[in-house]
């Protein structure tokens, strides 16, 4: 028998977590070469540390892409975030970039050419998750590690906070009862902030944000809520710890309460299926659950480099499900192409749309005017529900 009664933790950082101020770098460059040709092909890491950046992968696009507007993109990204310190600033960190040409031997496999489809850009496993706890079909405990941090985030850009600096972490462990969350058992914040400010002015200025954001009767027993409990955070973002693209998918995702195939979405473009079939996975999970189908699901699938077909799909619905898991997943592969030509054009994922991904997670979020979270929609629901009529 499962276990229905237990404690679930997950973490949360913020964008200006050094590893997240790369991701954003990253996906910011994803975003300026597909505003200018939205097939360009992206693979771009990132590293910060102590006033420096460099940028490192392989690239597909338009000459007129300059490495002065690739620099410009870079500055403009790390000052949104919000860092004009000394150990890390938007205008005087250097700038190394290392760009090149993506290779033949994978252009090769991935483009379309006569009667070849376009195929996937390396062979992987992705995973999709939903779940009826929250109302973006989120597990909760992720839910509220992102939420507070986001709240944190809205009030120092707002100027109403301004002992707070970019780099913050949060972390909830929530009490289940009986599958369900009923409370937080405990709350670690440990946020930045400016010189001369005590812990405990931190612990009450954070305290409010976290009860507000908190269902009423949540908040932890005072001596499990802990605000910056190793004292004073001056130094943070990429001069207190080097950053790098893509050491917090597990954060992206779903905060440990599901599977993860490995991979990392932030500064690969569409064609990559790490981050396209990731959210396709995603994207049938929620209609699953939000048709009533099941109360949680996790969907994988599978792939080979150059080749467009998926080579599997698993379903597991947790014993909650209240279909046949494989007449479902037969449904599902009839219910939406999920190459990755097919999947892009369904989800609309050639856009400008993804440094706004690279903070508080790449699901749970509103899909926006400009496509962005496209695979957040609930427009599968009916197709899924007539289905099994």
């Amino acid at each position: 028998m499962p276990n229905k009664n237990f404690l679930f933790t997950s973490e949360s950082v913020s964008e200006g977590h050094p590893d997240k101020v790369c991701d954003r770098i990253s996906d910011t460059i994803v975003d300026l070469y597909l505003s200018h040709d939205p097939y360009s092909r992206v693979a771009c890491e990132t590293l910060t540390t102590t006033n420096r950046i460099v940028l490192a992968g392989e690239v597909r696009g338009p000459s007129s892409i300059s490495r002065g507007m690739i620099e410009e993109a870079t500055r403009e990204a790390v000052k949104d975030i919000g860092y004009e310190q000394d150990g890390f600033h938007w205008k005087n960190s250097a700038v190394d970039i290392y760009l090149h040409e993506q290779s033949a031997d994978i252009a090769q496999g991935v483009d379309a050419k006569g009667n070849k489809d376009e195929g996937a850009g390396d062979q992987g496993i992705m995973f999709g998750y939903a779940v009826n706890e929250t109302d973006v079909y989120m597990p909760a405990p992720i839910y509220y590690s992102h939420k507070i941090l986001k709240e944190l985030a809205a009030v120092r850009h707002s100027g109403q906070e301004t002992i707070l600096g970019p780099d913050s972490k949060s972390q909830v462990t929530l009490v289940y009862e009986n599958d369900k969350p009923v409370r937080a058992a405990s709350i670690v914040v440990s946020t930045q902030h400016i010189d001369g400010v005590e812990t405990d002015e931190v612990r009450e200025l954070v305290r409010k944000y976290v009860t507000n954001i908190l269902p009423d009767g949540w908040m932890c027993p005072e001596e499990e809520f802990y605000v910056n409990p190793t004292g004073k955070f001056v130094i943070g973002g990429p001069d207190g710890d080097a950053g790098l693209t893509g050491r917090k998918i597990i954060v992206d995702t779903y905060g440990g309460a599901a599977p993860h195939g490995g991979g990392a979405f932030s500064g690969k473009d569409p064609t990559k299926v790490d981050r396209s079939a990731a959210y396709a996975s995603r994207y049938l999970a929620k209609n699953v659950v939000a048709a009533g189908l099941a109360d949680k699901c996790c969907i994988q699938v599978s792939y080979a480099i150059g080749v467009s077909k998926p080579l599997s799909l698993y379903v597991n619905l947790y014993d909650s499900g209240k279909v046949d898991e494989n007449q479902l997943a037969k449904v599902l592969m009839e219910s939406m192409d999920l190459s990755p030509r097919g999947i892009r054009e369904h989800l609309n994922l050639n856009k400008p749309i993804y440094a706004r991904t690279a903070a508080y997670g790449h699901f749970g979020r509103a899909p926006d005017a400009e496509g962005g979270f496209s695979w957040e929609k609930l427009d599968m629901v009916e197709t899924l529900q007539s289905a099994f009529r």
